[in-house]
């Protein structure tokens, strides 16, 4: 939920290892540390820790880093995998925990491989635990092979940190904390300006989030401000410029489906003005971003906040792109926050991909950013007395948390139970059981039941039909409608409206009075015989006396009416008679002629409009 600490978090992760420098991404002790317990932590004038963060070795990507340290420190020296480093909230001090290396293994391994290997030596390098020592223990002797092998170790006894052990230091100063993953912490706030003053960019007179983004603009696209600003032919600069435009629209526009016809472009204006000499001179460059639609460019503010985020990000992300050299992981805070719902998907397309190469944490509460089957990647956070609580989705009760993933759940069931191209939509669940087993008991006995291919969707009602006929009309189904005859004004008017729309033809809509003789209107219960419906309702209703085929009024055509009249009420539940069926597990034998006859005749009818 808003507020629940989702931002802190991520902050907090990125102020570990932050991938440039920037003072917004380094500890406050005054605005991150907890306020109620401030006081008392300051009156011990210790810096309290912040945040650990537990690192994993992966052996798919990162092994030749663990080659690199067993070839220098020998096989069986440092066998971890799983280490932690913790950031203080002075983001200066870090403790590691977790590097466990066998100094022993060590000293024995490096002075056979120096050839000055004894135990003797040995035991006086373990005892070594100052640079003073070592080196007075180094100056003892004279030998050359010694000399050497001396200044080759004196690499793995230099105690830099002051650690106790000096080679865990050593391969944690050399080798872990050069290759830590950096950080890049995104949200909407860095979004790019239309225009970009270069003077203000060059004197950082620009608002804090766009300058770092324009920024980051003008580093990839190589260009040096000082050198544009002294320039007064701006044609190399825009070839650079147009470079860059080049490789941001290529990544953008393969991800970016809402809108196919946009193109980015980058011009350079100057702002003159005459001096008292009447001398024009250029007082101001800038850097102008349109968006081009059709022929016609509009500044980028101009377009959506939408369209602004994902060109902005990946501007920002660029500029790591480049950087071969470190890892990265990605935090984006709410990405995507104002895409429209089909967008959103896309972007979880792009960050899908971009996850084969960069780990990646994004925060969210939109459940079309939710991948159903990544379930098990989600986690839930919810805020208690006790602060931010981070947990498994599964373990989650607060039901305020846990909606958008019963959203995203609820989406694709909805969008998966639609698994057939041809559908037939029907107003109940009750028509669904009934024509489902029905069909079986035909098929069974030889006859014509509904197609395998075809899927029974109930709709909950007339009202919603037509708004299903809508949705799945967008996803280029073939939809078929079987309804009970109209007993309401407004359900027929708006099916009406459709079909004069063109939005369902009227072929594929087909009413239960059709397959019944006699009747000018019915339900989907007419289609049984007035004895078989009663068997099931006598079975169902044990509550109510039974009811005998005489007790009901012939001359209300619906059976369902007719029942309502006799028991006094408005409507009895028509879900309980279908469903026991299911539980007598009837057959054919259980019916009469006329109600096989007239299910085999309406599936017959339905498998050729939907063949």
């Amino acid at each position: 939920m808003n507020e629940s600490g989702k931002t802190s978090v991520l902050e907090a992760v990125a102020k570990t290892n932050y991938f440039q420098d920037d003072a917004d991404f380094e500890f406050n002790f005054s605005h991150d540390f907890p306020r109620k317990e401030k006081q008392r932590v300051q009156k011990t004038e210790k810096i309290p820790k912040a945040i650990t963060c537990t690192y994993e070795l992966c052996e798919t990507k990162d092994r030749y880093l663990l080659d690199k340290i067993m070839s220098d420190v020998g096989k069986g020296v440092f066998e971890t995998k799983n280490f932690s480093v913790t950031t203080k909230y002075n983001s200066k001090g870090r403790t590691w925990d977790g590097i466990d290396v066998d100094k022993k293994k060590f000293i024995e391994f490096k002075t056979s491989e120096l050839g000055i290997s004894s135990q003797t030596l040995t035991d006086k390098l373990l005892a070594v635990n100052t640079p003073a020592n070592f080196q007075a223990l180094a100056e003892s002797y004279t030998e050359e092979k010694y000399v050497q092998g001396f200044k080759e170790l004196q690499k793995y006894f230099s105690w830099v940190w002051k650690w106790e052990n000096p080679i865990e230091e050593y391969l944690a100063r050399v080798y872990l904390d050069p290759n830590l993953p950096k950080f890049l912490y995104y949200d909407e706030y860095f979004s790019l300006p239309s225009r970009i003053s270069l003077e203000q960019l060059k004197r950082q007179n620009l608002v804090e989030s766009e300058y770092k983004t324009a920024n980051a603009l003008i580093e990839l696209a190589d260009i040096d401000i000082d050198d544009l600003l002294d320039s007064s032919d701006f044609e190399d600069y825009i070839a650079l410029l147009e470079a860059t435009q080049l490789t941001i629209s290529e990544e953008l526009f393969k991800y970016w489906k809402t809108n196919k016809n946009l193109s980015i472009a980058f011009q350079i204006d100057k702002r003159e003005e005459t001096d008292q000499q009447n001398n024009r001179r250029i007082v101001e460059h800038v850097l102008d971003i349109r968006v081009r639609n059709k022929g016609v460019s509009l500044p980028l503010r101009n377009r959506s906040k939408g369209f602004n985020w994902f060109f902005s990000f990946l501007v920002w992300f660029k500029k790591i792109q480049e950087d071969e050299q470190s890892n990265y992981i990605l935090l984006l805070d709410e990405p995507g926050l104002n895409l429209h719902a089909s967008a959103q998907a896309d972007l979880l397309h792009f960050l899908e991909d971009l996850s084969e190469e960069y780990q990646i944490v994004f925060t969210t509460h939109s459940p079309f950013m939710i991948p159903s089957n990544g379930l098990n990647r989600t986690r839930t956070i919810l805020e208690t007395d006790k602060g931010s609580i981070i947990s498994e989705s599964l373990q989650e009760k607060d039901p305020n948390t846990l909606f958008p993933l019963q959203a995203a759940l609820g989406y694709d069931i909805a969008q998966n139970l639609f698994v057939s191209k041809k559908n037939l939509l029907v107003e109940g669940v009750s028509d669904l059981i009934v024509l489902t087993a029905l069909s079986g008991i035909l098929e069974a006995d030889g006859r014509e039941g509904l197609r395998s291919d075809i899927t029974i969707v109930p709709t909950g009602g007339l009202e919603k039909v037509a708004t299903f006929i809508s949705l799945l009309r967008g996803s280029k189904l073939d939809i078929a409608c079987l309804l009970d005859s109209y007993n309401d004004a407004k359900g027929k008017a708006k099916m009406e409206k459709m079909i004069e729309e063109k939005i369902i033809n009227k072929n594929k809509i087909r009413f239960f009075d059709e397959f019944v003789d006699g009747n000018k209107q019915a339900d989907m219960e007419d289609l049984f015989s007035k004895s078989d419906y009663l068997k099931l309702f006598n079975s169902a209703f044990t509550d109510i006396t039974d009811i005998k085929e005489s007790d009901l009024n012939d001359k209300i055509e619906r059976i369902i009416i007719q029942i309502n009249k006799h028991i006094g009420k408005d409507r009895f539940n028509h879900y309980r008679p279908a469903n026991e069926m299911l539980k007598l597990a009837v057959d054919k034998d259980f019916f009469s002629d006329e109600t096989i006859d007239n299910f085999e005749k309406l599936f017959k009818e339905i498998n050729v409009i939907l063949k």
